[in-house]
């Protein structure tokens, strides 16, 4: 502004004289001073302007190590150079906090148990952890393309889901041994560029938590299953040595057993071998789990049935007091698998008996009839 001024005036004292032979001289050394007057208005701005360029030169070259020169003494000028320093100050700590914030990034990504594959365009891989290099067997590659070299079967189930999607992969690690992978694919756009997320999981663990838990349940099944089964067994068998015993356990002589007592023991080791059976079709069918077991139907005669399920099931309804009773016409018949349907009974009846323990009047009926419109119930 000073400058400015100055040369204003001086230009006013050239035009006042200029023409006047007699002040010839003063001319000459007024036109002297405007022409240095004005080679420093320009090398001020000059200097202005560069200081100006070496602060956006070191914001676009992200270089804020620069340093700004002093500045001509002026309120104004002051002011300029502090808001230069300001401004290279602030893009620097906006570096530090990013450069803070990208290797935190970076640390979590490493410590994450899921491998993470970001591929920008095709092929380059700008971000790969330690999980993902040691699942695929890689190290250091940043091309997706030698990836594919070196774990093709891993590339070719990428490809495979496209752009976007999820699937359960099995692969084969580099040692021979099978990994179960879950994968999932993304596909963004980031600054224009198309970028390709991939990120994957070893769930062996999950797997093998979720088998064993299978086998527990199982275990579990086959032991609720035989019991239900075995104990209605130990109650006959102790029914037939009872007859066939006296009251001081010796053995009955063969005239003391009667023709009754002949005919409950057969019946009972018919039924005892009827449920033995049973029990062996059940576990065998466990054993098959890879299929279905398909039933042996065939007509069964309800009544006789349900009478043979009674005395299977009489000690232990005897025992806690439970009276049992079936109302079953003579005549009524139905196809089913007999060993399956005894099964399921004889744990409904268990189930009941469970229901009804410490109660004094516990009934447990079963009842089979027409609903009327010809099926039976």
């Amino acid at each position: 502004m000073i400058r400015t001024l100055l040369l204003l005036v001086t230009m006013s004292l050239l035009a006042y004289i200029f023409g006047d032979r007699r002040l010839f001289f003063n001319q000459i050394i007024l036109s002297t001073i405007i022409i240095i007057q004005i080679a420093e208005l320009v090398r001020f701005v000059n200097q202005t302007n560069r200081e100006l360029a070496r602060l956006f030169l070191a914001v676009r070259h992200d270089d804020f190590s620069v340093t700004f020169r002093q500045l001509p003494v002026g309120a104004s000028f002051k002011y300029l150079q502090a808001s230069m320093t300001d401004v290279i100050e602030a893009f620097k700590q906006a570096k530090v906090e990013k450069e803070v914030q990208y290797q935190f990034l970076q640390l979590l990504v490493e410590q994450l148990h899921v491998g993470i594959i970001s591929i920008e365009g095709e092929n380059h891989i700008v971000l790969i952890n330690n999980t993902a290099e040691k699942t695929l067997g890689i190290t250091g590659i940043k091309n997706w393309r030698l990836v594919s070299l070196v774990n093709t079967a891993f590339a070719e189930e990428i490809a495979a889901i496209g752009d976007n999607g999820r699937k359960l992969l099995e692969l084969k690690s580099p040692d021979g041994s099978t990994r179960f992978l879950s994968v999932d694919v993304r596909s963004v756009l980031l600054l224009d560029k198309p970028h390709k997320l991939i990120t994957f999981q070893d769930i062996d663990s999950e797997i093998e938590q979720k088998e064993i838990e299978a086998w527990h349940k199982l275990i579990r099944i086959l032991t609720h299953e035989i019991m239900n089964s075995v104990t209605p067994i130990a109650s006959l068998t102790e029914t037939m040595q009872a007859l066939l015993q006296e009251r001081g356990g010796t053995q009955k002589p063969h005239d003391h057993i009667t023709e009754d007592n002949i005919a409950d023991i057969r019946f009972s080791l018919n039924t005892i071998h009827k449920r033995s059976e049973g029990l062996l079709t059940f576990v065998e069918h466990y054993r098959k789990l890879t299929r279905v077991p398909k039933p042996s139907i065939e007509l069964v005669e309800l009544k006789a049935f349900m009478q043979e399920l009674g005395l299977l099931m009489e000690p232990q309804l005897n025992a806690r007091g439970i009276h049992f009773g079936t109302t079953v016409s003579d005549t009524l018949s139905m196809h089913f698998d007999r060993k399956l349907i005894a099964q399921v009974l004889i744990n409904l009846i268990t189930n009941s008996m469970q229901a009804l323990e410490g109660r004094a009047d516990g009934t447990i009926q079963i009842v089979a009839g027409h609903d009327g419109t010809g099926h039976i119930i």
